[in-house]
């Protein structure tokens, strides 16, 4: 399982989450406390937004307790919504397009979770991706292919309805290919303005998601960065977490159910 933190608000810089913290996000990639392997060493990355439309980003394979760029960059950017990430990898090689965040246009996503059977739908949820959105996977992860499926659907126009409805044609071919499904689904995504997050399981066993005020913002995070647990609150397991300029909302979240053989597809404007 992988570790995570986002931020939205005035702007902050990325050592107050990445690096500088008790149990910062470098501190996770080596002795994470809330997930079921300690060490994420298989590569990380950050995405954050500034004066132009698109996310900057940076990753790596190595391990994020050994970069010294990434510290130094942690320290000197300052940006009021970021997405950083450490990857413990489930499925898909070390590899540099394999570390989240994944970007598309303004849009950015990371991912802690799994799809079980993975190999045997990857080639059918390939095919419901347009030539524009399949041309633009890089790697091989189920995170990227899920992103990218709810680009598909929708992701611009409703963000949450988009990743419901991904999710529901996941769960339905797995149903038709396998026989069972089984997904966990812990994810952040923006489109530079918004933040969003979703933590939801087929078990009711999706990795952990907290979330907690950080000066004139909201930080969403995999495990807390201290040990105040007072400030920190567990996000439940089926919601979605939506974080405006209007501050933090969270509501239930459920997978949008129809037939995963005929997906709408939706036009992608470039």
């Amino acid at each position: 399982m992988c570790r995570w933190a986002a931020y939205r608000g005035d702007p902050l810089y990325l050592e107050e989450l990445v690096s500088s913290p008790a149990h910062s996000l470098i501190e996770q990639s080596h002795c994470a406390t809330r997930a079921k392997t300690a060490t994420n060493g298989d590569g990380f990355g950050i995405a954050w937004y500034g004066d132009r439309p698109e996310p900057g980003r940076y990753r790596d394979i190595l391990p994020a307790w050994s970069d010294c760029n990434l510290k130094s960059l942690a320290r000197q950017i300052r940006s009021p919504l970021f997405l950083a990430h450490v990857r413990a990898a489930t499925g898909g090689g070390t590899r540099r397009d394999n570390c989240h965040p994944f970007t598309h246009g303004t849009w950015s996503f990371m991912h802690n979770g799994q799809i079980s059977g993975f190999e045997r739908l990857r080639r059918p949820m390939e095919a419901m991706l347009d030539d524009e959105l399949f041309n633009a996977r890089g790697g091989t992860t189920d995170s990227e292919l899920m992103f990218l499926l709810a680009l598909q659907f929708g992701l611009r126009e409703a963000p949450v309805a988009a990743m419901a409805e991904m999710i529901g044609v996941i769960e339905d071919l797995a149903e038709s290919v396998i026989g069972s499904i089984l997904l966990r689904f812990t994810a952040a995504f923006s489109d530079g303005s918004t933040l969003y997050a979703i933590r939801y399981a087929t078990d009711r066993k999706a990795p952990t998601l907290y979330a907690s005020p950080v000066g004139a913002g909201y930080c969403l995070v995999s495990e807390p960065l201290n040990d105040d647990v007072d400030a920190w609150a567990e996000i439940p397991d089926g919601s979605a977490v939506t974080v405006g300029k209007d501050g933090i909302d969270v509501v239930d979240f459920r997978p949008e159910k129809r037939s995963a053989a005929k997906p709408q597809r939706l036009a992608i404007p470039a």
